[in-house]
């Protein structure tokens, strides 16, 4: 039986009173990448954040519903924000590396977010390995990352946010901005990293997530028109919206 790691209840979200998010209840397991597919301005991306509470940075919003992680409902009262960021790693659409060295990159993520490690070299060889850029910039630690090619940018924005051990990763378009090996190389990363972390990934590529999703979530206008295995989503979906999105009638 499949281990639930984080679900929604009814969750709605709110920009200003524009509902932007309507009675959103879904599941994600543990070590499966679950894609996120739908049209531009569906809810893919503010429900994404809402799983780790980054709307909350966002003035005049408001959350309805719920949103537990291992059992936790992550918007009850005295549950820190912070905290919860730390167990559920972000990875943006444009890689963001601070303007630091791809050293301090590693070991920065680790310490503001309060991770004590007796050993930073150590962390940032197997943050680094585990993304598959060790070999290709164990030379350069002590360079800038701004320095580095933009997909290796994006693979060290995704090691540092492993180096604090979340739960979850949460992936934003990753590869949207990079060229087609940089996206074979995360596609490929993600494999590798399922192994140990729940993904959830926004995705408009529809061959993306036909190759690396476990099962894909249909969003439209706000609301979920259908979840399930991918296989079943993209071959033989329940609901006739579904495949004319996956089909190219409208998106």
């Amino acid at each position: 039986m499949k281990e639930t790691i984080v679900y929604t209840k009814n969750l709605d979200f709110y920009y200003g009173e524009d509902r932007a998010l309507k009675n959103v209840s879904l599941s994600f397991f543990n070590r499966e990448v679950t894609a996120l597919i739908g049209p531009s301005g569906c809810g893919k991306s503010t429900f994404l954040r809402c799983l780790n509470r980054m709307n909350d940075l966002i003035a005049d919003t408001r959350v309805e519903g719920e949103v537990h992680i291992h059992g936790v409902n992550i918007y009850a009262e005295r549950v820190d924000p912070v905290e919860i960021r730390r167990k559920v790693g972000m990875v943006f659409q444009k890689p963001n590396p601070f303007p630091k060295s791809v050293y301090e990159n590693i070991v920065w993520g680790a310490r503001i977010n309060g991770i004590a490690h007796k050993n930073y070299d150590e962390l940032v060889e197997r943050s680094l390995r585990e993304t598959g850029l060790w070999d290709e910039v164990k030379d350069k630690l002590k360079k800038s990352a701004l320095s580095l090619s933009g997909g290796q940018q994006q693979r060290l924005c995704i090691a540092r946010a492993i180096a604090i051990s979340p739960e979850v990763i949460l992936m934003d378009e990753p590869t949207s901005a990079l060229d087609p090996i940089s996206t074979t190389r995360i596609e490929n990363l993600l494999e590798n990293l399922k192994k140990d972390y729940t993904i959830i990934i926004v995705t408009h590529n529809m061959q993306q997530a036909g190759r690396i999703a476990d099962n894909t979530t249909f969003f439209l206008q706000g609301e979920v028109v259908e979840f399930g295995a991918t296989s079943k989503i993209f071959y033989n979906p329940s609901n006739q919206r579904t495949e004319d999105y996956i089909s190219g009638k409208f998106g």
